[in-house]
């Protein structure tokens, strides 16, 4: 593909937002690439990724190597991606903490618009169709209600860590991010981030590189031979993943790490609404498991900001359509 300069500042922006999504916990940057127009680019580009490369290096020279790898589309992609992630990992924890239910309902909307964009996609709808996205709404459901584990730092871990949340970053529906929340490697990473440690921020990567070559071949595959139903289970993804970003939520009960006890929520005194941020990894490390249910505004103990809320639902949405409009042009 021939692209021009302009081309590839749209790319970065493309990356930026990819990198946004990633960083909060429950929204997927796969979503934003498969809306945008560049999904089945970048799964064949990073599946293309092998030894031949290397042979093409040592015989034809860089040009040649580059060429064959797709580097300027992944250069400037993972440029917007690293950007935004390390960026927006900072902002997205103050937001979660200090307004979760407006960062939510955004994404929320922008949520609600990706299905409708990426199920039109379906160019057939038949019954391993209708299969596919049930299964992939339950399975993405079901991560969804997953109490996050307390904080894990040992090396191995965030190898291993980093190898699983990068096939769920680049599948649309599936958060990273949320899957780091789940393995309790969120805060190690985000402190990693903060604190600029480079050693696990090397280890973490190094275990996203090993991951995305290895999961990124098996989805080309998917999408090369099982198009209508690979697109169906994604859908599916999606669906399943609204009840994470639902911006209303109740605790049912936490674990006290110290004494292995199911505490019921409402015994704890001073957590109050407080995000799942700030109860189960930031402010209150006793408690390392958190299970929440989604509620309706009515039933929110608290400033529901309802009105605010889905203001920024339809904000969102609207997002998604620009998003699909610069895909379709680029």
């Amino acid at each position: 593909m021939q692209r021009q300069f302009k081309d590839y500042i749209i790319l970065l922006l493309k990356g930026v937002a990819m990198g946004a999504a990633d960083a909060v916990p429950g929204v997927s940057g796969g979503t934003i690439a498969l809306i945008s127009g560049i999904y089945e680019e970048l799964i064949t580009t990073i599946g293309n990724v092998n030894l031949s490369l290397f042979k093409t290096l040592r015989k034809e020279g860089f040009k040649a190597f580059w060429n064959q790898l797709n580097g300027n589309f992944l250069l400037a992609l993972l440029s917007g991606i690293g950007i935004s992630f390390i960026l927006f990992m900072r902002i997205a924890k103050y937001l979660l903490e200090q307004h979760p239910i407006l960062i939510w309902s955004f994404f929320f909307g922008l949520i609600i618009a990706s299905i409708y964009f990426v199920g039109k996609q379906i160019k057939t709808w038949n019954i391993a169709s209708i299969i596919s996205v049930v299964l992939g709404t339950v399975i993405a459901y079901y991560i969804s209600t997953l109490p996050s584990l307390g904080a894990n730092n040992s090396p191995y871990f965030l190898l291993i860590a980093g190898a699983i949340a990068i096939c769920a970053m680049i599948l649309p529906g599936i958060s990273g991010s949320f899957i780091l929340v789940i393995l309790g490697a969120y805060k190690t990473l985000s402190d990693a981030l903060h604190d600029f440690d480079v050693k696990k921020i090397a280890i973490f990567m190094t275990g996203a590189v090993i991951g995305l070559l290895s999961f990124s071949r098996i989805l080309k595959w998917l999408f090369k031979n099982y198009y209508n139903t690979t697109l169906a289970l994604l859908t599916g993804f999606i669906i399943g993943s609204l009840n994470k970003v639902w911006p209303w939520k109740k605790t049912i009960s936490v674990l006290d790490s110290n004494s292995g006890d199911i505490v019921d929520f409402i015994s704890i005194s001073d957590l109050g609404n407080l995000s799942i941020y700030q109860k189960g990894i930031n402010d209150f490390e006793t408690y390392k498991t958190v299970v929440e249910k989604s509620i309706w505004p009515s039933a929110y103990s608290g400033d529901s900001q309802t009105w605010a809320a889905i203001a920024l639902m339809i904000f969102g949405f609207l997002t998604i359509f620009i998003l699909e409009k610069i895909g379709n042009k680029h």
